[in-house]
């Protein structure tokens, strides 16, 4: 995560004190008497196919994260399936979650795979790596790890929600053939090895097929300080001569932290000057981004520039979809940094930590460390990055939000027997239609909202999003950030006409709504049938909404 050294030596001072805004209403809606948006959408002009994996998750041995979010125990009274939660499993279903990435996160370098494997009484207990960050308040199993969820758990995780793993080896703190040796208990034969043999006796006789690795996490930071051209030096050595037992493995190399094109051109100049042909056996380059200074400028500290998850007002409304939406120049600079040594841009890049991250003190479990509430603002940050991900298809091929439960810019939170899904987690309900399909051109043009920043008129996008193409079907996603400005919009699509259609809302009259244990309805998407086809359809896109529109086309 984003300057991680400073936080783990920060965190554990407690929170800044809380300062309480006021409460942000949407205004009387503002209509325009006759369209003032245009969305054409050209089904000819394909960018691409928007690959599943990005639509990924992540789950680091984190506060509430694994233990009490993903692992409730065998005999909890929790509904649970082999003791992983059931209503996580339910939920990631109906999302056709593609890949889940584990165990981290910084955790990931501190992390000895064999501990997590064989059988749970016999299993070491170890110091968690974020012992110093996490407060002594917190449950004993959030401080110090008891492995009782490891790589076997894990991997019935994902068989139960239906998604591929993606697993991060530890380069800081383990040598190399520990690598080799994870690979090979995951992924070799039946009855072909001992380690085969070991995972037979936990419950999997058959491999797991593992296909996605990352080699080492934030290696410029928490996962070993290394210089650029140093750590690709431990990739190139980390991953030479992997058993891939006939299945491809798709290597992801640690990348940068948010505009560090040094750290992207050091590796890829490095990797280039021992040998180009290299470049085809990395998979993905990992960019992590976090938005979460708030402070318009004024100051980089890590703690002071950080804004409130629940107590915020319009201009911080606007201001973390600011930031967020720098992510777009960041893919596009670190695309053009890569292809100075990978012409043929063999290496994708990997989005896998994104999301808002905010001050401590709004999460619903006290105890849960990086626990924060997402409420309506958080889930048009989600819906705008992944447009942004289906904007450049060619480039992003696996992306993951951080993280799935408890932590951050979450998906659920839970607590004991206690779930709900965040407006977050609705988001990629609606957003995984788009899975698999052609990413092809739209021309959005709305008016610019203005807003006061430091009591300077500042002008912000009015309309964003999406679309692709599954066969005579469309996917068109809009997200309107306006705290108060209906968007009166005309939609065509180039060449066709629209047959029938459905359109998904999810908006709320409050900016500050959000789901909760009590009340875990109070946003949510709605759905209607479209009331005018053919040719032109005219659509009032609410203010500080996500949209959706499914589309038959003739």
């Amino acid at each position: 995560m984003i300057r991680r050294r400073e936080f783990v030596r920060n965190s554990a001072l407690g929170a800044a004190a809380l300062l309480l805004a006021r409460p942000a209403r949407l205004a009387s809606a503002v209509v325009a008497s006759t369209p003032d948006s245009r969305i054409e959408v050209l089904p000819d002009e394909v960018l691409g196919t928007i690959s599943p994996n990005v639509y990924g998750h992540f789950v680091e041995h984190i506060g509430g994260v694994i233990y009490d979010g993903v692992w409730v125990g065998e005999n909890s009274k929790v509904r649970n399936i082999g003791g992983i939660r059931k209503d996580l499993i339910d939920e990631m279903r109906k999302i056709k979650a593609p890949v889940v990435r584990y165990p981290g996160g910084c955790f990931a370098d501190s992390y000895d795979w064999r501990d997590g494997v064989g059988p749970a009484d016999k299993r070491p207990r170890r110091t968690n790596f974020w012992i110093e960050a996490e407060p002594s308040s917190e449950p004993a199993n959030h401080r110090y790890e008891s492995n009782r969820f490891g790589t076997d758990e894990f991997m019935r995780f994902c068989k139960l929600i239906g998604c591929q793993p993606y697993l991060a080896a530890n380069v800081r703190s383990l040598p190399a053939e520990a690598f080799y040796r994870w690979v090979e208990y995951c992924n070799s034969p039946a009855g072909s090895t001992t380690l085969a043999d070991e995972r037979a006796a936990s419950g999997s006789a058959e491999p797991y097929n593992v296909r996605y690795w990352g080699v080492g996490n934030e290696s410029w930071g928490c996962g070993g300080n290394f210089t650029a051209d140093e750590y690709a030096v431990e990739f190139r050595r980390y991953t030479s001569w992997l058993p891939a037992y006939e299945q491809p493995l798709s290597l992801i190399a640690s990348g940068p932290n948010e505009d560090n094109w040094q750290w992207t051109r050091g590796f890829f100049e490095e990797i280039a000057r021992k040998d180009k042909d290299l470049f085809g056996s990395i998979f993905g380059w990992a960019l992590h981004y976090y938005s979460w200074n708030l402070s318009r400028g004024h100051t980089q500290d890590w703690d002071a520039g950080k804004g409130e998850a629940l107590r915020f007002d319009v201009q911080d409304w606007y201001e973390v979809l600011h930031e967020g939406g720098r992510l777009e120049s960041l893919i596009e600079g670190h695309w053009q940094a890569m292809g100075e040594f990978d012409s043929g841009h063999q290496v994708k890049l990997v989005v896998d930590e994104w999301g808002p991250w905010y001050r401590p003190g709004s999460q619903l479990t006290v105890d849960n460390f990086l626990e924060q509430v997402p409420t309506l603002r958080d889930a048009v940050f989600s819906a705008m990055t992944l447009d942004i991900f289906n904007r450049h298809p060619e480039k992003v091929t696996l992306a993951s939000p951080a993280q799935l439960i408890n932590c951050l810019n979450s998906l659920y939170l839970a607590h004991e027997d206690k779930f709900c899904v965040t407006p977050v987690g609705h988001v990629f309900g609606i957003y995984c239609a788009h899975q698999g399909g052609q990413a092809v051109r739209t021309i959005i043009s709305a008016p610019n909202v203005q807003y006061s920043r430091d009591d300077k008129p500042t002008p912000f996008w009015g309309l964003q999003g999406s679309a692709s193409v599954h066969g005579k079907d469309l996917v068109l996603t809009v997200v309107n950030p306006s705290v108060n400005e209906i968007r009166e919009t005309e939609i065509t699509v180039r060449g066709a006409s629209i047959k029938s259609g459905t359109t998904t809302v999810l908006t709320n009259s409050d900016l500050h709504a959000h789901n909760s244990f009590d009340q875990r309805n109070v946003v949510t998407p709605q759905v209607k049938d479209l009331q005018s086809t053919g040719r032109v359809l005219t659509l009032q896109i609410s203010p500080a909404s996500v949209t959706k529109l499914e589309l038959s086309l003739t």
